[in-house]
């Protein structure tokens, strides 16, 4: 078998983090980990600035993203997601993925798949669906297969297990119960985008990543043991933002999102140098 030569951009982030944490192992990869800082096993250079020789590969990864806590302009999405494309292109990649996030949908009651069509109200969720058509256009063009990942909450990445220690603040909504969410554990999530990577068989265009299920917030917190707060749900708070994984389960077995799975992954995660 040989392995899957990939290009991880943004590998020092959190989500390149678990990978590089739950990689090892897998004979069927061979990731180039890129980052801004050097680092043993890893490639130093500016996606936007440098050019360097990557030789040839078989896939780009692009995790490296701009978030409201940055402060940066959040059109940098689209110029990253750009580079990502255009470094596929030119090392000969089949195939290029592009974390996006949940934040691109719309919240609503019900699942959302990746076929909706309204406009997210957040400034940063409008940023990831501009970076994303910019992106499938710029692949299109190039004649690189593209697929977006809309990634749902993922344990120890999020604002709520990887928040400062002491008590939560969790908003509490008219029906008794907290926020509900799409979540995945670094484990799955690492599992995922590594069976994703190697597959041969042609990927949808946009694809949701998370386990199977809503979970809510407070079983979440309740099953880490962290203490927490109510306060009433302020208009603005979204009690629901799940999302559908179908096409996800179409391509691969999940487990489902159980909450004391997604807690001892998270545990097992932060033990890991």
């Amino acid at each position: 078998m040989t392995a899957v030569r990939v290009l991880v951009l943004g590998a020092s982030g959190r989500l390149g983090g678990m990978l590089r944490r739950h990689w090892p192992g897998r004979a069927d990869l061979a990731p180039l980990w890129q980052m801004r800082r050097p680092l043993p096993g890893a490639l130093c250079f500016s996606p936007l600035e440098d050019r360097p020789d990557l030789g040839p590969l078989d896939a780009v990864l692009g995790l490296a993203g701009i978030t409201p806590q940055t402060g940066a302009a959040l059109d940098l999405n689209t110029d990253l997601a750009l580079t990502a494309v255009d470094l596929a292109a030119r090392h000969g990649a089949r195939r290029v993925f592009l974390s996006s996030s949940a934040s691109a949908y719309a919240p609503g009651p019900d699942a959302l798949a990746e076929d909706d069509r309204n406009p997210p109200p957040s400034a940063y969720g409008r940023a990831k669906r501009a970076m994303e058509g910019a992106a499938l256009a710029r692949a299109q063009a190039l004649g690189v297969a593209a697929t977006v990942l809309r990634i749902g909450n993922v344990a120890g990445a999020d604002a709520l297990l990887a928040a400062p220690p002491g008590p939560k603040l969790l908003d509490r909504f008219p029906d008794g119960r907290g926020p509900r969410r799409s979540y995945v554990a670094p484990q799955d999530l690492a599992a995922i985008l590594g069976d994703l990577v190697g597959l041969a068989t042609p990927l949808p265009e946009v694809l949701n990543i998370a386990l199977p299920g809503a979970v809510a917030m407070e079983d979440l917190l309740t099953e880490a043991a962290l203490p927490f707060d109510w306060r009433p749900a302020p208009p603005e708070a979204i009690p629901s933002l799940v999302l559908d994984v179908s096409r996800l389960l179409a391509l691969m077995p999940l487990p489902p999102a159980d909450p004391a799975r997604i807690v001892a992954g998270w545990r097992e995660d932060r033990r890991m140098p």
